[in-house]
């Protein structure tokens, strides 16, 4: 089968130049910050530094392969031979991509935050990592207003709700990494070994939903795809529940401790609840939108 690759008139196309952008910034970006010296950062908490160094660096190399992959396939024009939705596929990377690096962006200044003078390269990498969010951003723009039939179900409002899902659960992996490694003993375990089971059980549901569409395996499942689609969200709903209210009560017993010890743990369990309640919020809505659809086609 011959290389077909795109007209001129592609390259200057917006989802090109915005695809190109991201591989540069983000290339930009972890190539910076993987220069940068140990002095570079705040070294008064190293387990929370090593967590959340992982979590950005993960976040900028991951997304510049798989955004690097996505151009080269739509350069050559290969993208119709692999047994996938690209059109899901694609509005997928570009909305979380922009959730994931907006977080490594607010992420990475706060750990240099407290340094004395930041160093040019740092600062440097924190403008980087913005400059890859915008144009993740803006990719996901160019996509949603694309027709229906071209941007898929990733690109509807529940399609949208389900990308957000997938992101609280991943951002919820350093933050219980770091709130267990600095929680006072104050706090019950058994809290954190529910809040974990929750946001795991989450985290499972979401990555077999977002495969199910970016396969289109919806047809194959046992049981309608509204159901399972709803039974999910229905799930999240009352285990984001559960764990919002833990952290709700795991910041009344920091704040009931008082020890010099708790300020860093406070912020920590602050920043999951927010992220519990915003993700929270997008299973209840998923979830309405999820029996909206079952009563549209009872009625049809």
């Amino acid at each position: 089968m011959p290389v077909i690759v795109l007209e001129a008139r592609d390259f200057t196309s917006p989802i090109f130049l915005v695809r190109t952008l991201e591989v540069l910034s983000s290339c930009t970006t972890f190539s910076l910050v993987a220069s940068l010296e140990p002095s570079d950062l705040n070294p008064s908490n190293p387990q929370l530094i090593n967590t959340f160094w992982i979590f950005c660096m993960f976040t900028w190399c991951f997304f510049f392969t798989l955004t690097l992959l996505i151009h080269i396939l739509s350069i050559i024009q290969f993208h119709s031979l692999i047994p996938i939705s690209w059109k899901n596929l694609t509005m997928t990377v570009a909305v979380l991509g922009a959730l994931m690096c907006l977080s490594a962006s607010a992420v990475f200044p706060w750990l240099i935050m407290d340094h004395q003078g930041p160093s040019h390269r740092s600062v440097a990498a924190a403008v980087a990592s913005f400059f890859t969010f915008l144009a993740y951003t803006s990719e996901s723009y160019v996509l949603r207003t694309q027709a229906h039939e071209q941007r898929g179900y990733m690109g509807s409002m529940p399609g949208l709700l389900k990308i957000l899902q997938l992101w609280g659960g991943c951002i919820m992996i350093p933050l219980v990494v770091v709130v267990v490694c600095g929680l006072p003993s104050g706090v019950h375990s058994w809290q954190l070994w529910v809040s974990c089971a929750s946001y795991g059980v989450c985290i499972l549901m979401s990555l077999v939903t977002v495969v199910v569409i970016l396969g289109d395996f919806a047809g194959r499942c046992f049981l309608p795809f509204d159901r399972f689609l709803a039974g999910f969200s229905l799930i999240g709903v009352l285990l984001y529940m559960v764990a919002t209210v833990i952290c709700l009560t795991k910041i009344l017993q920091l704040g009931d401790l008082r020890t010099s010890n708790t300020n860093k743990s406070a912020e920590l369990v602050f920043m999951e609840t927010v992220v519990s309640s915003m993700t929270l919020l997008a299973y209840t809505v998923d979830l309405a939108f999820s029996i909206k659809l079952l009563c549209d086609r009872s009625h049809t």
